[in-house]
């Protein structure tokens, strides 16, 4: 239809059903149209609600034809994870475990969408119960980078990402437990949001390790990041861990002078192993932040060697007391030939969980073992502490800290990376989880073709700052373009 919808920004897609300039209708009808083009090559979505949409659609365009009040998102087509409830749609979590579900309720974020008047068009693949970094431990089979579709998108929010990149959506949402959302959003090209924990409320979003698990956006460009974050953010009485600050307008942010800012450059996050395209992508991106007024300061985190070792005893713990409702009596995946209650637990578990998914829950459910919780789980969430306070320590002297998203670009789908391999696919993006602080990554340029994406961190509740580094660096760095498919 009118394919050059696709290549505006969601903010901009939004002013043009706002001013009647195109009609909700319309917008809808084209990005499905892109689906059909797209989706069979990709494989971006597990469900897809086109005559819902549509309604939806309708509804609005209603809405402005009558001059009723209409939602800062109306219109706007919009995706999200496969882990986030709505209700009598499937949400699977991309898990044969849940296969068959459909929600009897909406997840707060879904709630804030509709409330918003923007179009969920369906949900998107990801690693099984957000566990993994490549969107191939999913049940629904791998999810494929729009740049170059024998290699991976990342995950585990790997559908969310590349329905953005392929043009199929102009908002999508993701869930960050330890890169999530940054590390699919540098190997597709795109713009990635995690929040600090306890701006976004959580409930509705199916958990996998709930200290560390977060909302957050995929979009174009950092203006729409900050568009979406505007309307998910905020209070919520279902969620007893979100903030009660009040929420700025984060657009206020976009575009606002970066001179004088000061950028930690922490040392622990370049180290051998970083591919050499990605390295250089990322020290120019640093000589372009200094050419722009930011005033580099070496730093160090000395705890950030730890991180993994910590993430990898507190996740999985979490983890497997999480997963542990999901046992074939209350819902989903039940096995039928199981003849006792044990049996039940066991088969239903064993054939409804995939590999990945059994091994995190069998390492949390160890270190949670009264006899090795002091050895391992309690001594893990010390040295969670100490990573905070390297945080807290060095936020006192610099605004942003820069570093790498991955040390890689996107991988083949075939390679054959070992447990080790897959788990530091995350070494960059950890830290901020396990010290809740936001992180945004931005794409930064193209290594052999493929995208490379710059990461900043800021203090907890201080996402003005990157969105204000995050646009004033999108706009020096120059237009990035979406892979053609």
């Amino acid at each position: 239809m009118m394919e050059y919808l696709l290549d505006l920004s969601a903010w901009e897609i939004a002013e043009k059903i706002a001013k009647k300039e195109v009609s909700a209708e319309v917008v809808i009808r084209t990005v499905f149209d892109r689906i059909e083009k797209t989706e069979k090559q990709i494989g971006s979505f597990v469900h897809l609600r086109k005559e819902n949409a549509l309604k939806d659609a309708l509804e609005v365009d209603r809405k402005i034809k009558n001059n009723e009040k209409i939602g800062a998102l109306a219109g706007v087509p919009i995706a999200i994870k496969d882990n986030m409830v709505m209700k009598d749609e499937r949400s699977n979590s991309s898990s044969k475990i849940l296969n068959s579900y459909e929600s009897i309720y909406n997840s707060t974020v879904v709630e804030k969408i509709k409330e918003a008047d923007g179009i969920i068009i369906g949900t998107t693949n990801m690693d099984e119960m957000a566990m993994g970094s490549s969107t191939k431990t999913s049940f629904n089979g791998a999810t494929k980078n729009p740049w170059d579709i024998q290699r991976v998108p990342g995950g585990s929010s790997g559908g969310s990402a590349t329905s953005i990149a392929a043009k199929q959506v102009f908002l999508s949402l993701g869930s960050d437990t330890g890169g999530s959302i940054r590390q699919p959003a540098s190997f597709c090209g795109v713009v990635g949001m995690k929040p600090t924990y306890g701006r976004v409320s959580r409930y509705g979003l199916m958990a996998f390790a709930s200290s560390m698990d977060q909302i957050g956006p995929f979009s174009k460009t950092v203006k729409d990041a900050a568009f979406m974050l505007n309307v998910i953010s905020g209070k919520d009485e279902y969620d007893a861990t979100l903030s009660t600050r009040e929420v700025p307008n984060y657009l206020d942010s976009i575009g606002k002078s970066i001179s004088g800012m000061k950028i930690g450059i922490p040392k622990e996050y370049f180290i051998d192993g970083i591919q050499p395209g990605v390295k250089k992508i990322i020290e120019d991106s640093i000589e372009l932040i200094k050419k722009m007024g930011g005033i580099i300061v070496p730093i160090s985190l000395p705890h950030t060697k730890y991180a993994v070792a910590t993430y990898y005893v507190i996740a999985p713990a979490e983890a497997s007391s999480n997963l542990a409702r999901y046992d074939g009596v209350r819902y989903g995946y039940r096995n039928k030939e199981a003849t006792n209650i044990e049996e039940l637990y066991s088969k239903s578990r064993t054939e409804g969980f995939g590999d990945e998914v059994k091994r995190r829950i069998i390492i949390g459910t160890y270190v949670l073992n009264a006899g090795y919780f002091e050895a391992y789980f309690k001594k893990a969430q010390k040295v969670r502490n100490l990573i905070k306070q390297d945080f807290d320590n060095v936020f006192e002297t610099v605004d942003i800290i820069v570093t790498p998203v991955s040390p890689t670009t996107a991988f083949k789908l075939e390679d054959k990376k070992t447990l080790m391999e897959l788990y530091l696919e995350d070494i960059f993006t950890i830290s901020a989880n396990l010290a809740g602080i936001p992180g945004l990554t931005v794409p930064a340029g193209l290594a052999q073709g493929l995208p490379v994406g710059i990461q900043f961190l800021a203090k907890a509740f201080d996402e003005e700052k990157l969105f204000a580094i995050g646009s004033a660096f999108e706009l020096e760095r120059g237009k990035f373009e979406m892979p053609i498919l």
